[in-house]
């Protein structure tokens, strides 16, 4: 019998703290203010994906750092951070 490896492949966005808005627990950052692996503007998250990875100024975050939906990532208490500071959001999908 094969073994059939699964489709896996990553969809990768960038930004900065600087596009979030709001404060505290409300801060976030709109889909539409990242771009792209390609430069190109994001219009959405993934719909669907296995899971996610979330990293601020370039070091890996924990589950309860974040949460996601297709319009936009919210960051709790993420107003704290430097307007220039790199966000990337990486999503699995299988």
């Amino acid at each position: 019998m094969p073994i059939v490896r699964p489709y896996v492949n990553s969809r990768r966005y960038s930004s900065t703290a600087g596009a979030g808005t709001g404060t505290g627990a409300t801060f976030a950052i709109a889909a539409t203010a990242f771009t792209d692996d390609t430069g190109a503007a994001a219009t959405a998250f993934p719909a669907s994906y296995s899971y996610y990875n979330f990293y601020i100024n370039g070091v890996l975050q924990t589950a309860d750092t974040s949460t996601v939906t297709t319009t936009a990532i919210t960051i709790p208490g993420g107003n704290v951070l430097d307007g220039g500071t790199p966000i990337i959001v990486e999503f699995v999908v299988t």
